[in-house]
């Protein structure tokens, strides 16, 4: 695969403003496999005649595209970028019709069968750069865009997005069309969802897991939304922004390679938050700080976002001050900081002392 450098994302955002995606999921076509239609809307901006420029993709199989409705040479594909040459100034319309494969190892549309009951839940996780291998995309986080996704699952299953999800019938979901978010942030998760819904100021508010794990979600419901709402109002009364997206839920998913992650309005976490036996205190403590870390993120580093990757030091550890703050500021758990001293205060110390630190 070829890795995209600073100096080819910074060219690119030259050239281009992405404007919408169009997506289109279609779930059901098997174990392996799964169809990702696109329709990219983006507008040339330089003033030369025409400029060159890339997709990037990483399809199992790609059937078709056309860029402003002529066809493009599939084989000109290499590896995950596939050329858009001779590109006049002005608005175009890029059309990719790829089959992508499920994968088990945690990146891009990742497919999981639980063992206790046979039910399958599906989840993406596209940061770094796996959102290519779930549909094509200007791949970078400084080029945002509108997201509008259409999913197909099987007629059991709810499907979850970054914004409100509606079924249309016949297995069918539509999410409402994203604000401007980086490719890296856009998420689904499908499954037989055991779900706990609530609403908190107006906006939908919702808790997620396999159902073979609904009654230790149930019994643990009360104290997740709690913490939820408190760190949600606490943040207003920090930001003068109010939060950007039209719902906030919660999933925890299995096989996650993170402890969390910020997608916004769908924040993914790993399901092994979901406590099966007692746990002490401190769990607790830290499950809350990873509530209120990624929350945070809807500010700083959702609509607010990184540039580019050598920034991500600031954006995880503001993110990580944020949520001990906002912790003690917020909920009963008044002794963040000792856990921050005893835990992350020495991972920074160690850190420094490496032959690779840098300021």
């Amino acid at each position: 695969m070829s890795v995209l450098t600073r100096a080819e994302a910074q060219t690119r955002a030259r050239l281009l403003d992405v404007h919408r995606y169009q997506i289109e999921l279609d779930l059901t076509r098997g174990d392996e496999l799964f169809d990702s239609r696109t329709v990219i809307h983006f507008t040339v901006r330089s003033e030369l005649e025409a400029v060159d420029t890339f997709v990037e993709l990483k399809p199992a199989e790609l059937r078709n595209a056309l860029l402003d409705g002529h066809h493009l040479d599939l084989d000109t594909l290499d590896e995950n970028r596939l050329p858009l040459k001779d590109l006049t100034p002005g608005e175009h319309e890029l059309r990719i019709d790829a089959v992508m494969r499920y994968s088990r190892t945690g990146e891009g549309m990742h497919r999981f069968t639980d063992p206790t009951d046979g039910e399958t839940y599906l989840y993406t996780q596209m940061s770094l750069e796996d959102v290519q291998s779930v549909f094509p995309a200007f791949d970078q986080p400084d080029l945002k865009a509108v997201f509008e996704l259409s999913i197909k699952a099987p007629e059991d299953w709810t499907v979850l997005a970054n914004a409100i999800t509606e079924h249309q019938g016949d297995g069918l979901w539509k999410a409402a069309p994203t604000p401007l978010i980086s490719t890296y942030l856009v998420a689904v998760a499908a499954g037989p969802w055991h779900s706990v819904r609530t609403e908190h100021r107006g906006l939908p508010f919702g808790i997620h897991c396999r159902r073979s794990l609904a009654p230790y979600l149930d019994a643990d419901a009360d104290e997740l939304l709690a913490i939820t709402r408190a760190c949600f109002d606490r943040y207003h009364e920090k930001f003068e922004e109010p939060y950007p997206f039209d719902s906030y839920d919660q999933a925890f998913v299995p096989e996650f390679n993170f402890g969390a992650m910020e997608n916004p309005g769908l924040v993914t976490f790993r399901d092994e938050f979901v406590y099966r036996s007692a746990v002490t205190d401190t769990e607790r403590q830290t499950r809350a700080m990873v509530i209120a870390h990624e929350m945070a993120h809807m500010w700083f580093g959702d609509l607010v976002t990184l540039r580019w990757w050598d920034d991500i030091w600031l954006n995880e550890s503001f993110a990580e001050y944020m949520g001990y703050q906002t912790l003690i500021e917020a909920t009963r758990f008044t002794g963040t900081w000792t856990d921050f001293g005893v835990t992350r205060k020495p991972w920074g110390y160690e850190a420094d002392q490496r032959p690779s630190t840098h300021p």
